[in-house]
């Protein structure tokens, strides 16, 4: 009876399941093992981000003969210059964008319903917005309650600078070793894996590695020139705060799928308050921007499709969210390619194993 199957199966659920119950039971003592994770986990995420962003130089520079140490150091010295440029020419002018939004938040509000009056009161949309008033004093409400915290964010930035002073002053020391001696990791968990699977192993982190690297450096590649070309068109039909949406907008289209509409919500609220044709012309740039990024861009950068189906990749996203926030709706997806391809490659050794290893036939009886 002990060796039957579902008995034996039965016996591995219970003993789970009271490893769970067990661990629920002293989890006080884990608790300050998750401290030091939330604090090292976004230096290190953001290393990890830079890390793959700057390999491939790391690697040019030492094709061309330069001293890795070296190569790493003479790109921090041009991402200072960039700082510095960026801090020169281009902070002033997001700062101004940044405070005068602040300072004509009180006023979003209301000149929203100037131009809701303004629509109601021609003959054209007098039909349609009859009997709306209601639905428009919730949606004002709710967007007074939204503006409000943004700019209460925007106003408490200085709660968060010990935050800010943490990444500053770990992320160049992780981001240094990890292109450093970021080679030497693949050596160090081959060691702990069986011989039997050193091979198989090696094939997962070699997929693991292409998948990132390719996901992470054109996903920075296309929302940066997504960014660019959101910025043109708003500067040439005259968008308020251009510079301060379209720096908005390349994070926000980090996030798959879910990201470009929620970029397009403050452009287009924006856009209303200045007039309805305002609205409409900044719709038409974000659409045309997210075409060419979609139908020119992604084909030609991406190479390949990451294999993951839209509806999955909006699960992820909720998912993520729900559990840790902005940082768990960004790193979703990657999480999710991880876990499929060591998934997969587990399923498959399985799977070669029994085949290779067939039950034996059984005996008949004399």
């Amino acid at each position: 009876m002990l060796q039957h199957r579902y008995f034996r199966t039965c016996l591995g659920i219970i003993a789970f399941l009271l490893i769970l119950y067990l661990g629920s039971k002293v989890m006080f003592l884990f608790r300050p093992l998750g401290a030091i994770i939330n604090l090292l986990l976004v230096p290190m995420m953001l290393s990890g981000f830079m890390y793959y962003l700057l390999r491939p130089l790391v690697s040019f520079l030492e094709k061309k003969r330069l001293n890795r140490m070296f190569s790493i150091l003479l790109i921090y010295l041009v991402f200072a210059g960039l700082f510095v440029l960026f801090w020169i020419l281009v902070w002033p002018t997001l700062q101004e964008q940044i405070q005068n939004f602040i300072d004509s938040t009180p006023y979003l509000v209301q000149g929203i319903q100037e131009q809701f009056n303004q629509l109601r009161s021609k003959p054209l949309f007098s039909r349609i917005f009859q009997g709306e008033s209601d639905i428009f004093a919730r949606f004002s409400g709710y967007l007074n309650d939204a503006i409000s915290w943004v700019t209460d964010s925007m106003s408490n930035f200085i709660s968060i600078v010990s935050s800010i002073v943490i990444v500053i002053a770990t992320l160049p020391i992780l981001l240094y070793y990890m292109l450093k001696d970021g080679h030497k990791l693949t050596p160090i968990l081959m060691g702990l894996v069986p011989k039997k699977y050193r091979k198989e192993g090696q094939e997962i982190l070699k997929e693991i590695d292409s998948a990132l690297s390719s996901f992470i450096v054109t996903r920075v590649l296309l929302n940066v020139v997504l960014g660019v070309m959101l910025y043109i068109g708003f500067l040439i039909i005259g968008m308020p705060y251009a510079l301060m949406l379209a720096v908005i907008s390349v994070p926000l289209n980090f996030i798959p799928y879910v990201g470009s509409l929620l970029a397009a919500i403050p452009v287009l609220i924006v856009g209303f308050i200045e007039s309805p044709s305002m609205a409409l012309w900044a719709l038409v740039i974000i659409i045309i921007a997210q075409q060419i990024q979609d139908n020119l861009l992604s084909p030609i950068i991406y190479g390949k499709s990451l294999d993951v189906h839209p509806l999955t990749t909006v699960v992820l996203v909720l998912i993520g969210g729900d559990f840790y926030g902005i940082i768990g709706v960004l790193i979703a997806l990657p999480v999710y390619m991880i876990a499929k391809i060591i998934f997969l490659h587990i399923y498959e050794i399985i799977v070669a194993e029994r085949v290779e290893d067939p039950p034996p036939d059984p005996v008949e009886p004399l």
